[in-house]
């Protein structure tokens, strides 16, 4: 499934896991990086790694948050915005297919399998 979103994330030079990254940070307040990396299912070393190369590209920021001095907040930036309105569809267009490809199967119950197994 990776590989299939993958392919379908790269004419906007981006991965499934890096569209996942900058959608958990597509909202009104600039999340902490533990929320994020628990929402992600991965641990905060892992989450500085990915958020590096985005960082890289100006489409999000790492600031201090102002009520927590040790903590970080992390926001998407107008790059970051704009990339993710070219990705959606793409996005959209590849998770269509492949609901078309499970008919006749029970899409809604093998998200629930995958979920229980994550």
């Amino acid at each position: 499934m990776a590989r299939h979103f993958d392919e379908a994330l790269r004419p906007v030079a981006l991965t499934n896991g890096q569209f996942s990254l900058l959608m958990s940070l597509n909202r009104p307040k600039p999340p902490g990086m533990g929320e994020v990396a628990a929402l992600l299912a991965m641990d905060r070393t892992t989450l500085t790694a990915n958020l590096k190369p985005l960082e890289r590209r100006k489409l999000l920021t790492v600031s201090v948050d102002e009520s927590d001095r040790r903590s970080r907040r992390l926001a998407l930036t107008a790059a970051g915005r704009a990339l993710l309105a070219k990705a959606m569809p793409l996005w959209e267009s590849s998770h269509a297919a492949v609901e078309r490809r499970l008919a006749g199967s029970d899409p809604d119950r093998l998200r629930a399998d995958l979920r229980v197994l994550s």
